[in-house]
């Protein structure tokens, strides 16, 4: 059944809508002073005091993927350690097995998967859960991943502050091109030849799906004011969630917006908007104006490109889009574009 098509009250696949989920973490018992950050909408870390240093942890899980879901999994869950300024550490992974279907090379490979990514990134796995259930038709992977930084050193997604440019790292959206070349190769065929989906395959590793590299050298460059993962919903939601998290107004050219040529076509073969996918891989950054030219160039000295796309702006948190007659508000989507692929009749 496609989410079009859903009786009406039932909430359709990906996040929840952020009303609702703004009321739910309304109720949050968060009592613990050493709770520097809490859940909340455009929060995707909670930090800890420890004393000397802060522990970050994150927590995320893979859905949509079912080829290379160990890799997901480490770099979603890592690239929201990242945008902290944190360093990444300590894993525990969840992993829930289909029923029908399952062997022994289904986990085997998927761990492999994560522990070959945690090596890359330096990154311990240190426990966790491993199930195979009912009601599945796919593996379903958790991690939780937890980090450390300085106190002094600490960045959230509260920091933006108007007069700050807003810059954003590779383009978009990465992560939803590598993942429909590779669950939907087939019904990309008439519009793409076998050289290109095979690229679009490889988005997963070039230009990549990770960005801590990008925050690294971003933190090195200049003072980053707040950074964010887009994932999804793409960067318009990102947007969208960095403004809330901040309570500010954020002002975008779409134009100055990377989207990669094939990327183009990989949304576009199947009806997907590019700025309502899936978008890890990029990173969203707000500096002032006398850092962010210098945070460009490192980047591109680093072989990341890095594009200024708009302002941070006093006024409510809304994200608004730049037109010929001027600004408009830009709404994030219901759900994620990727969503599509998947319920499509």
């Amino acid at each position: 059944m496609a989410t079009a098509d859903k009786p009406k009250g039932l909430l359709g696949v990906g996040k929840l809508p952020p009303e609702l989920l703004s009321t739910i973490l309304a109720h949050a018992a968060v009592d613990d002073p050493r709770v520097i950050l809490g859940p909340g909408i455009g929060l995707d870390c909670a930090v800890v005091d420890l004393g000397d240093r802060l522990a970050v942890y994150k927590s995320d899980p893979i859905t949509f993927a079912s080829d290379q879901i160990g890799y997901y999994l480490v770099h979603v869950n890592a690239n929201d350690i990242a945008t902290t300024g944190a360093q990444p550490l300590w894993l525990l992974v969840t992993l829930l097995l289909p029923h029908q279907g399952t062997t022994a090379e289904l986990p085997n490979a998927v761990m492999t998967q994560i522990y070959d990514a945690c090596h890359d990134l330096g990154i311990a796995v240190i426990g966790g859960h491993t199930e195979i259930t009912t009601a599945l038709d796919r593996p379903i992977a958790v991690g939780t991943l937890v980090g450390e930084v300085a106190r002094d050193k600490l960045i959230t997604p509260r920091g933006a502050r108007a007069g700050n440019r807003i810059l954003l790292t590779k383009g978009v959206p990465i992560e939803a091109t590598t993942l429909l070349a590779r669950e939907f190769p087939a019904r990309l065929r008439g519009a793409l030849t076998s050289t290109e989906i095979t690229a679009a395959q490889n988005y997963l590793f070039e230009p990549g799906i990770g960005i801590t590299r990008d925050a690294r050298i971003a933190l090195e460059a200049g003072c980053v004011t707040a950074m964010h993962d887009p994932t999804e919903g793409g960067i318009v939601t990102a947007l969208w969630e960095l403004a809330q998290a901040s309570d500010n107004t954020l002002r975008v050219d779409p134009g100055a917006i990377p989207v990669p040529a094939l990327a183009r076509r990989v949304c576009a073969a199947l009806g997907i908007d590019p700025f309502h996918a899936l978008a890890s891989g990029a990173l969203l950054l707000t500096a002032p104006p006398s850092d962010a030219a210098a945070i460009c160039q490192a980047l591109a000295r680093e072989g990341i490109a890095c594009a200024d796309i708009g302002v941070v702006a006093d006024g409510p948190s809304i994200v608004e889009r730049r037109t010929s007659a001027g600004y408009e508000v830009w709404r994030p989507p219901a759900a994620d574009d990727i969503t599509k692929a998947f319920t499509e009749s």
